[in-house]
């Protein structure tokens, strides 16, 4: 069974014309994003491992998919959740993920390839594979339809190597993921060859040197959507440094801080 919100997502993937999808960290983030007229959005797992006080990947299965679901049951837009690794090295335990995801109201996930292993950070090819086609299975026995977003890592812990990422990425799509992702793409050449690539919508982090591209050059490369993972959040809190000033100079300036574009996102918030 196929969804509103989920068929809405699922639209939205269209190669050549990617849309942004921004990364709430609570539900009154999302909640503003989605009245500033973001057409979905996606949980971020560094975000909302903030809001607790953790570091990223410190937060448990249960916590990710209570998180995601309160944020879908937030918003009118569909809702991809961030399941990092599915939360377990086995195959079974990235189906496992999918399967209490797809109890909520979210639209979709994401499965990486991470091992959590800093000598060994991504699985094998045949491995990672074996946990996509779980997940894949997985989302295809449920009882309503599951965007399934899987994740080749490599770049991100400076292993990434073109040829390969793109090989894994197919591999992915052939064991039923429905968009590919390879965050940590150093420029925009390499977005070009993944999306020119493999067979599947892909996504693009928006990380690095690629803050510096806009939208069409990335819909001109072939993308088909584009998520700024923990970026604003970190943006966010990164406000609070600000209040140090409370302390070592004993002033207040800082209150002033991003006050008037408070006041022109508050009206998105309830009561």
């Amino acid at each position: 069974m196929t969804d509103a919100k989920t068929a809405a997502f699922r639209a939205l993937h269209k190669p050549g014309a990617p849309f942004v999808i921004p990364n709430p960290w609570d539900a009154g983030s999302a909640r503003i994003l989605e009245g500033l007229g973001f057409k979905a959005l996606a949980t971020t797992s560094s975000g909302f491992a903030m809001t607790l006080g953790r570091r990223d990947y410190g937060v448990t299965r249960e916590e990710a998919i209570s998180h995601g679901a309160a944020i879908a049951d937030a918003v009118g837009v569909p809702v991809s959740a961030d399941l990092e690794n599915g939360f377990g090295v086995s195959p079974e335990a990235a189906a496992a993920t999918v399967r209490e995801a797809m109890m909520t109201g979210l639209a979709g996930g994401s499965i990486e390839d991470s091992t959590g292993d800093k000598d060994e950070p991504v699985f094998d090819e045949a491995r990672a594979v074996e946990r996509v086609a779980a997940a894949s299975e997985a989302a295809r026995a449920g009882d309503r339809d599951f965007v399934l977003t899987a994740r080749a890592e490599a770049f991100l812990y400076g292993v990434g190597e073109i040829d390969k990422v793109i090989a894994r990425l197919n591999a992915f799509a052939e064991a039923g993921a429905d968009v590919l992702y390879a965050p940590g793409l150093p420029d925009m050449a390499a977005v070009r060859a993944v999306c020119k690539g493999v067979s599947k919508p892909v996504n693009v982090l928006i990380l690095g040197a690629l803050t510096q591209h806009s939208v069409e050059e990335f819909a001109q490369a072939g993308a088909a959507r584009l998520s700024i993972g923990g970026g604003l959040a970190w943006n966010a809190y990164g406000t609070l440094a600000a209040a140090q000033s409370m302390l070592s100079d004993g002033r207040f300036d800082c209150l002033g801080v991003n006050r008037d574009g408070a006041k022109k996102v508050a009206p998105y918030l309830k009561g």
